[in-house]
């Protein structure tokens, strides 16, 4: 193979009814760093339908061009006619790299992109970097996070990666950014659609995204009951914030894994995270570290919570959150 031919770095910008995910403005600043790197530029692969007012926003954040697939066959998301448009970019343009989001349909499409291609795929990375040799080095936790793997591809282009919510940062919106809009037209091989959209019903339930809160309270072993979480629940209430859990909050049943912060539940990055009663496992801490200021309430001064922690409350979390919460009502009022 002849690596000479791919250059730039692609980003599949996933949107959802019309409204981008912050995931793919994550990406975009990573593949900004990344390009400039190489001295290459960062392409936005913007699919769906009447969906080319969303180019100018991926401009502003990073991109410098952004290849519009508009067809009514992208409008909801399924497997095959996304793998066939992407698989036709990557056919005509040759990019060097392809980033994904790990969302739903990033880990669905990652893959089948991928054996298509014939190239390797890293999924869930929490940290992409250009090495010495112009080689993209994406490191992602192994072994249930007790060591972090770097896996490079030598061999094989493009070196394609998915990359978790939460974990990369966007960059600050430029509205006087300039880049190119280039409608992209694909052509499908519409006999080889084998699923088709009939409904979509959305739940009733009342689901948060914890990875979009800027204030997180989390609870831990420390905190433990259901009765626990309710006062976690009030506090964030007063915060404007959300509830978060530790691994084996969720796992007990107390609270649902949609909550969950660390390597097997979501990566977060908020203004404040309050961890309450957490000891600190590395695969939570591979979830939060990078949490604007980190508070942690432990009994235990010497639990690796507060290792990473701005500022560490000794005591325990179930007599000192109802503290904290009466004073926050105080101020409130």
């Amino acid at each position: 193979m002849d690596k000479s031919q791919y250059k730039n770095v692609f980003v599949f910008c996933e949107q959802r009814e019309g409204k981008l995910q912050n995931v793919a403005l994550e990406l975009l600043g990573k593949a900004h760093d990344l390009a400039k790197d190489l001295d290459q530029q960062v392409y936005a692969m913007l699919l769906g339908h009447n969906v080319k007012n969303l180019a100018q926003d991926l401009i502003a954040h990073g991109a410098d061009k952004v290849l519009v697939c508009d067809d009514e066959a992208l409008a909801t998301y399924t497997t095959e006619p996304y793998t066939q448009a992407i698989y036709q970019i990557i056919c005509d343009e040759k990019p060097s790299i392809v980033l994904i989001g790990a969302t739903t349909i990033g880990r669905d499409l990652g893959p089948r992109l991928s054996a298509r291609v014939t190239t390797g795929l890293t999924a869930d990375c929490t940290k992409l970097e250009i090495a010495e040799d112009k080689e993209l080095w994406s490191t992602r936790p192994a072994f249930g996070g007790n060591l972090m793997a770097t896996i490079v591809c030598p061999d094989h282009r493009p070196q394609m990666s998915t990359v978790r919510p939460g974990v990369m940062k966007a960059m600050e919106a430029d509205a006087n950014r300039k880049g190119e809009i280039i409608d992209y037209t694909i052509n499908f091989d519409r006999e080889k659609f084998r699923v088709k959209v009939l409904e979509t019903v959305k739940s009733t339930d009342n689901m948060v995204d914890i990875s979009e809160a800027k204030i997180l309270v989390s609870g831990g072993r420390g905190v433990g009951t259901k009765e626990g979480f309710e006062m976690l629940g009030e506090l964030a209430s007063l915060l404007k914030g959300e509830v978060s859990a530790s691994r084996a909050c969720v796992d007990a049943g107390i609270i649902g894994h949609e909550r969950q912060v660390g390597q097997t539940g979501k990566t977060v990055r908020p203004d404040l995270y309050l961890a309450c009663g957490i000891s600190g496992a590395i695969q939570h801490l591979a979830g939060m570290e990078e949490s604007e200021l980190i508070i942690a309430i432990n009994k235990d001064k010497f639990a690796p919570i507060m290792s990473v922690a701005d500022l560490g409350i000794v005591g325990d979390a179930k007599k000192i959150i109802p503290i904290l919460t009466e004073k926050l009502k105080a101020i409130v009022k």
